[in-house]
């Protein structure tokens, strides 16, 4: 009789933890919702990754003159040159393998266990990466600001005015960066929410 109640009381816990882990999961809508605001931001942050990657311009430019004869050098602008440029494609590259490895535990994940770690980490790494992105806009967007304007104080000449494609796709990586880096503040606010909204199993008393 007594193993009986046991085993009907087991089953009831059972019962009552399947409920939950049933009815707690968001539905597969906002799921795959959650997935494709991933997918956006990684087309956002690996847009800005080749795009200043790929970014750069030669010019001719006269710097003496031998008689009426003119000297000419070709000068190159790279986003190497500049190591906030060199970060920025860094941390961006960074954002979009983070989105990807996201998508694909958030597409494959459910058929694994992870012991209740799953969320923490997903929360944790989502930080992580918005302060990588975070930096490295704010790097990139200083050196640009440099860069179209100079310092007169410093003097420190402005390139855009010689270099114009440069600067613009410059600036438009930087345009995607930031529109990534709005989604990636976004994914990590919802990665936090799930995280506190975390059903907890109860356990029956004897």
């Amino acid at each position: 009789m007594a193993s009986l109640q046991t085993e009907a009381a087991a089953k009831a816990e059972v019962g009552e933890y399947n409920h939950l882990a049933v009815a707690s999961p968001p539905t597969r809508k906002w799921r795959w919702g959650f997935v494709l605001v991933r997918l956006v931001a990684s087309f956002a942050t690996v847009s800005a990754t080749l795009v200043m990657a790929l970014n750069k311009e030669s010019k001719s430019v006269v710097v003496a003159t031998v008689g009426t004869a003119p000297l000419t050098a070709t000068i190159s602008a790279r986003f190497q040159h500049t190591p906030a440029f060199i970060f920025f494609v860094v941390a961006n590259g960074v954002a979009t393998l983070h989105n990807w490895l996201m998508i694909a535990l958030d597409i494959f994940g459910p058929d694994y266990r992870f012991h209740g770690f799953r969320l923490p980490t997903i929360a944790i790494l989502d930080m992580t990466t918005v302060a990588l992105a975070s930096a490295g806009d704010g790097a990139a967007t200083f050196m640009a600001a440099l860069g179209k304007n100079g310092n007169k104080h410093a003097r420190w000449n402005k390139i855009c005015d010689k270099f114009s494609a440069y600067c613009d796709h410059g600036a438009g990586a930087l345009i995607a960066s930031f529109v990534g880096l709005c989604l990636l503040l976004l994914i990590s606010a919802i990665s936090i929410i799930k995280l506190l909204h975390k059903p907890r199993p109860s356990i029956a008393s004897p």
